[in-house]
């Protein structure tokens, strides 16, 4: 079975901003498969906005995952987030799940994974997926030597990470709170 890849995700918490974009490209093997996927999407009552690499049906089940911590735990972000780490390592279902969700809000941007990770950057800056580290490298550079907003940061940033990884493309959805 070819081994699907699928994304480039980047969140950046900078200057009172917080934004955060993913591509549109889905890859089997050597094959685009898809160019406009949304991969970022918004939460509870859209306070927050989460972005996904990795299986699209397991990324739906975590999302779903988290409305409901959110929704048990008053827009709780940190909380929600913690408790869906503990269920996603000890559930025997979500176990297997094979994805990474990234989630922010007005006051935290965390990265989630499989093996209960709870992430928060030190510099504000979350990058997962494929070209994640191309896109990452980029964000650092650009919050540290210029003085670009935090969406233009994510966007060439995005673009470069595009201009790089072949399994990312330019065709981005943005979010900002």
């Amino acid at each position: 079975m070819q081994k699907v890849r699928s994304t480039t995700i980047l969140a950046i918490r900078h200057n009172d901003e917080v934004v955060m974009a993913g591509d549109g490209q889905v890859s089997l093997g050597e094959t685009i498969m898809k160019h406009q996927a949304r991969k970022v999407r918004r939460l509870y009552h859209d306070k927050v906005i989460t972005g996904f690499a990795g299986s699209t049906a397991d990324a739906f089940t975590l999302f779903d995952r988290l409305e409901q911590k959110l929704e048990q735990f008053n827009g709780n972000l940190l909380r929600a987030a913690v408790e869906l780490a503990k269920d996603w390592r000890t559930d025997k279902v979500l176990r297997r799940l094979e994805a990474m969700l990234i989630a922010i809000d007005s006051k935290y941007s965390l990265l989630l994974s499989g093996s209960g990770d709870v992430i928060e950057s030190d510099d504000g800056i979350l990058a997962i997926g494929s070209g994640g580290s191309y896109a990452r490298a980029a964000a650092t550079a650009l919050v540290n030597h210029s003085d670009l907003d935090a969406e233009t940061i994510v966007r060439e940033s995005m673009n470069i990470a595009a201009s790089i990884c072949v399994y990312t493309n330019d065709n981005l959805v943005v979010e900002k709170i």
